[in-house]
């Protein structure tokens, strides 16, 4: 059983947008999977933002890739380390404990992550 950070089954992210480095709306990762897209978020334009900024444009569609362009309230399976950034810049978004994958605890304590949970 694939686990979130709570230590429960690994809930799906988002299927509309679909998300995840699988496609299949889990933030799931692999050995195919270098950037580790393993936190749930609920993207808000301060996180797009700081993205775009720090060279990773999660805004523009780029259809060739699957990728239909975030708005703010959108769901995202993003790279542990992009997350980790935009809170080491004041800038995370919201997070669903739920839906990140376990292994962001190798990169953030729980009490970060806790204190970033989506309110639901």
């Amino acid at each position: 059983m694939v686990t979130n950070v709570l230590g429960t089954e690994l809930r799906c992210c988002c299927r509309d947008p679909i998300t995840g480095f699988y496609r299949d709306g889990y933030c799931r990762t692999g050995a195919d999977d270098i950037g580790l897209h393993t936190v749930c978020v609920e993207v808000t334009e301060e996180f797009l933002d700081f993205s775009v900024l720090d060279g990773n444009d999660l805004v523009t569609p780029m259809p060739q890739w699957g990728f239909p362009g975030l708005k703010p309230g959108d769901r995202w399976c993003v790279c542990v380390t992009r997350w980790k950034a935009a809170l080491d810049h004041g800038r995370a978004a919201p997070i669903d404990l739920e839906a990140t994958h376990s292994s962001v605890l190798e990169f953030v304590d729980l009490e970060d992550l806790k204190a970033h949970a989506v309110k639901e």
